[in-house]
């Protein structure tokens, strides 16, 4: 199905904080704005029910709209 637009991860991720898309940067550590394991795996598992390749510890490592767009960009 290809990768999540860098779009699609900043609203699925702001919903997730219970944020507005627009409060969130590409380069913001989503963990500092309080997204915890839980919530990562939460994510993870609806990208995957939509067909995106999404992994925990790769997102883990980098916490970032712009570095979770790489991250599946390259599974």
């Amino acid at each position: 199905m290809g990768v999540p637009s860098r779009e699609l991860i900043r609203a699925d991720v702001a919903e997730s904080l219970g944020e507005s898309p627009d409060d969130l940067t590409d380069d913001e550590n989503l963990l500092d704005r309080g997204l915890d394991s839980i919530r990562i795996m939460t994510l993870v598992e609806k990208w995957r029910r939509d067909g995106y390749h999404a992994d925990f510890l790769d997102l883990a490592e980098n916490p970032t709209v712009a570095g979770w767009e790489s991250v599946l960009r390259r599974s």
